[in-house]
């Protein structure tokens, strides 16, 4: 099966930026849908970026125009440009990936996940 980790968390200012990045343990070729989710203490694991195969993209409302999903290298790796962080962000960030189409940010269907990686974001 495929695996994923991610890198790139750590802490930043307000204001700040960080890039997120998701690697697989092998390429996810074809119809594969690739994601990235966060989760705060106490509150649910939501969905915060996908990237289909066809390059369609959606976001999250809380991040739309601060935060960028983009896939690279081959289908190896995807990636989380995230801007203007605020201190709201601050989670832990988790990659995944399911064969198939999203037409949303649901986490829901997803079979790949990663570890996390933690992004925390001071004011």
């Amino acid at each position: 099966q495929v695996k994923l980790v991610e890198s790139g968390g750590g802490s930043v200012q307000a204001g700040g930026s960080l890039r997120l990045s998701c690697t697989a343990s092998s390429i996810m070729g074809g119809r594969y849908c690739k994601a990235w989710f966060r989760q705060a203490p106490g509150k649910e694991r939501e969905g915060v970026a996908v990237i289909n195969s066809d390059g369609t993209r959606n976001y999250a409302d809380s991040v739309k125009g601060r935060f960028t999903v983009s896939q690279a290298n081959a289908d190896i790796t995807h990636y989380l440009q995230m801007n203007s962080l605020k201190p709201e962000d601050t989670a832990m960030y988790y990659c995944a990936a399911h064969f198939g189409y999203c037409s949303g940010v649901s986490p829901v269907g997803f079979n790949y996940w990663g570890q996390g990686t933690q992004v925390t974001v001071s004011s």
